[in-house]
This record gives C-alpha cells, structure tokens and sequence, in this order.
C-alpha cells in the first residue's frame, strides 16, 4: 500500500512568488507564472521534492478578502480548504514590497487555524528585502525563512524549516525508492576474468548445464539472463542470473567479438543488482581483479567477491586472509566487502553466496529517516568535530538522504569545499557502520546552504 505523502500549502497574497516556489519544488512547470496578480485561479498540487524530503505540494490561489460569492472569495475558499488538509503551511510575503494590510490579514486568520506556519520571505536576494524581513517580524510567526524562489537561493533553509514537520520515521510506512523491486527477483551478475569457471557456477546454481563449459579462456561470448526460483527456508526466492563474457585486459582484447563480449560484460553490470566477481583460487587476487571490482562499485552496484575452486586452492585458509587484506587495501572506498569460498564443480558455499546477495540488496536499497540520520550525524560530529583549516571552522549543518539504489547522502554546511577526504570518509564509514549499509557503495554529496541546486 502507497504511503500518505505529508501535505504542504503554499499560501499569501497574490504575486508574491507562489507558483514560481511551486514550480521550483515539483520540479515541472505545471503552474502559470506570469507578473500579473492573481494568474493561479485553481488550486494545483504536485508531487514535491526538497533534498530527500518527498511530499504533496499544493499550490493555492492569491488570497483576496472578498466576497465568498465573486471569484477572489472562491479563491479563498479554496485557500483555506487546502490549508485544513496541509500538515503544514508556507506563507509567503514579499521582501522587497514588505508588508501590506492584506499580509496582516492573511496572518490573522492563519493564526486561528491549526495548521503549523512557516513564514517565507520571498525575493530576499540582495539588500533589497533588508526591511521588509525586519517587517515581517510583526506578523508573530518568528524568523522568516529567507529564500528566492526565482533564483534557488535560501531552499536549504526551507528544508530545515520543513524537517520537523514533514520528516516520516522509520515504520510510519516510509516507501522506499524501489520498492517495486524489493520482491521482485534479485538481479545477479556474475562477472570475472576469462576461465575463472563463471560459467560452471552458473550451472551449478540452476543445477542442469545450460550452458557450454570447456578449458578455453572467453568461451561465453554473450550475456545471457536466466530466471529461476532458489530454494529458501520459507519457500522459495526469485533470481535472475547474468551470466557475462569474460572481462580481460584490454590489450590482450583483439579481436571484434572479444570487444563486444567485454562491453556485453559491462552492461550486463548496468542491468545488475548485485555483482559477484568470480576470482580463480588457483591465481589469487590480480590487478586486473580489483579494476574490475571498482568498475561495479563506480558503476554504484553492490558487490560480492566469491573465490571459486575452493576445493583445489593451496593453504586455503592463508590464501583467504591475503585476498581479505588486498582486497580492504585496494578498495579502499569500500571495507568489508562480502568475500565467500564457493566450488562451483562440487556446490560449496553456494547458498550462503545468494544469502549474502539477498542481505546486500538489502542494504542497497535501505533508506534511513532523516531524523534517525541526523541524530546519527550530531553524534558523529560530537565524537569528531570537522577541522578548522586557517583557524576558520567548518560548519556543518545536517544530512539527508537523497536516493537509494545506492545510497545517496547530501551532507549541507559552510565551507564544506574545504572539508578534507579523510574527514567525508570518516562520515561515509559511520554511516555504513552505524546505519546498516554494510559495504555498499554509499556517496556523499556536499552543498553549501546557498544554493543547493545550483551547478
């Protein structure tokens, strides 16, 4: 069942930037704009997205005290109807006109609803609207938020003022970006140098050989996507198994066909979840390895590495702690990736493979409040203060989740380009560590306050 999206209104006297807010909130131009006062006749909603905040936006007619009977009272009428449905209220003024009697009124009998009230000055760029905030102060909303709709300024602002009253905790039936998926089959790619034996774990997962096996290098010249039911101690789980073409160097890539097997390869990634690297315990942890590990984490997919023919391996217990200690070294972006013996001739190790695959889609599609993830965050900065380069502090001020599938953070404060990379690592860490992403790709975006949508 679809979440109830928290409701917000938009609500002020004609022309005071309204539907330009709208317009930058939803995203599309669904609302006219033009300079001539009462354009938006209508009451429009839209879905609504501010920084990881999703909500439905109503965008309300120009409030005009009249008669209920002509068209500026059925405007009103409107108004208020959307303002009784909102969980909150943004009531707009415009800085540089300042305030005019029929801002008193509006807020007046905003001050007798229920609904909770954020006081927007709008068109604040510049010294032009100084006075009109000064002004607005009468109006017994407190502070108000101080943005430009038109040119994106201040909307980080408006999120920290929205958070209290729009933020959903965990099990208020928060639905996740992909949530569609999340029953649907585990998209699996399995991927690896040549005669690493993908081919041969793939057989061995669905258990018939459907596929031609054989001693020579790149004998899998096209992906090939299989669906199948694996067995689970409740039932059974969908699966859908990529099976790529060898990826080699590139200098030993010679031939048409090859090239087009390795570019299958990489876009059987695109189209995968989760990716198993297969390595060959017979050869160990190569460079060419770890370049193809890091090509599935750029590409932001969640990744396992799986050593096969464990049943033949050498020392296999020294041999599995010098690929752990590579593997933590050379990808140094993500610790603690998944690392599982498997044989694919004998079946070894091969259900805790899809377990882990089932738990790392998981945690790739996780998603975390924004108030859960911002007592995290004060904790964090409590813990490790960010450094004060030049003896000028940096000033970090919240984070939110953007996205899932990877994971997404953007992380809001001032001077943030000069926060250092082992500093946004100790961030992405405790972030893994403390939230439950496990070691999935995680990014974080930093954004000064100013103007978070600007390039």
């Amino acid at each position: 069942m679809a979440r109830r999206l928290p409701v917000v209104a938009i609500v002020g006297r004609p022309n005071v930037g309204k539907s330009t807010l709208f317009n930058r909130l939803v995203g599309k131009k669904l609302a006219l704009v033009d300079d001539m006062p009462g354009v938006t006749r209508d009451r429009r909603e839209g879905e609504a997205h501010l920084l990881g905040l999703d909500f439905r936006l109503f965008d309300t007619a120009g409030f005009e005290d009249e008669d209920p009977q002509s068209l500026p009272g059925r405007m009103r009428v409107q108004t208020e109807a959307a303002v009784a449905e909102a969980d909150v209220a943004l009531f707009l003024i415009d800085a540089r006109a300042g305030i005019v009697p029929l801002d008193a009124e509006i807020a007046r009998w905003l001050r007798g609803s229920t609904t909770p009230v954020i006081l927007v000055a709008n068109k604040a760029e510049g010294r032009a609207g100084e006075s009109g905030i000064l002004e607005s102060l009468e109006l017994g909303f407190g502070d108000p938020v101080q943005l430009s709709a038109e040119h994106g300024e201040g909307i980080a602002d408006l999120f920290e003022a929205l958070l209290p009253h729009i933020d959903r905790e965990e099990g208020e039936g928060e639905e996740d970006d992909g949530e569609e998926d999340e029953d649907g089959p585990l998209k699996l790619a399995i991927v690896g140098r040549p005669n690493a034996g993908k081919s041969t774990l793939v057989n061995r997962i669905l258990g018939e050989d459907r596929m031609i096996t054989g001693p020579e290098a790149g004998i899998t010249r096209d992906s090939i996507a299989i669906d199948l039911a694996w067995p689970h101690e409740e039932g059974t789980r969908p699966l859908r198994l990529i099976d790529t073409a060898g990826l080699r160097k590139k200098a030993k890539v010679q031939d048409k066909l090859e090239k087009l097997s390795a570019a299958d390869a990489l876009h059987a990634v695109d189209f995968a979840e989760v990716v198993v690297l297969l390595l060959d315990a017979t050869r160990g942890l190569e460079v060419q390895d770890l370049r193809i590990a890091d090509r599935v984490l750029e590409e932001g997919r969640a990744l396992i590495i799986a050593i096969n023919k464990w049943d033949v391996a050498e020392n296999p217990s020294s041999l599995f702690q010098g690929v752990r200690k590579a593997l933590d070294e050379g990808l140094a972006q993500v610790k603690g990736v998944p690392l599982i013996a498997v044989s694919a001739a004998t079946g070894k190790g091969l259900d805790q493979l899809i377990d882990v695959a089932f738990q790392t889609r998981e945690a790739w599609s996780k998603r975390v409040s924004t108030g859960q993830l911002n007592r995290w965050f004060e904790r964090a900065i409590e813990a490790n203060p960010p450094p004060a380069p030049g003896g000028k502090r940096i000033k970090l001020r919240y984070v939110t989740q953007a996205k899932t599938r990877p994971p997404g953070f953007v992380l809001f404060g001032t001077r943030v380009d000069q926060l250092p990379e082992s500093y946004r690592r100790y961030l992405v860490n405790g972030i893994r560590r403390e939230l439950g992403f496990g070691a999935v790709p995680v990014r974080l975006t930093l954004r000064a306050p100013k103007n978070p949508y600007g390039k």
